[in-house]
């Protein structure tokens, strides 16, 4: 951590942990109708905090390559 980190001045914004809907969505190149379907399906990783919904990008890579790979087979 440098001096620039403490103070608030570093130009790169941290990576996000979770995402909301909208931009998981995009991130895998479905529609929100569709996450949603499989949120309440509980098919894809999310997390509920209050009243939001999120989306852990970790988990969302991990879900997306074991999807991925159970389909090569």
């Amino acid at each position: 951590m440098t001096l620039h980190d403490v103070a608030g001045q570093n130009p790169r914004p941290p990576k996000p942990l979770a995402v909301g809907r909208r931009e998981a969505a995009a991130m895998l190149g479905i529609s929100e109708r569709l996450l949603w379907t499989w949120t309440n399906s509980k098919t894809i990783p999310h997390v509920r905090i209050g009243t939001r919904v999120l989306y852990p990008v970790d988990e969302l890579r991990r879900w997306l390559e074991d999807h991925a790979r159970n389909n090569t087979q």
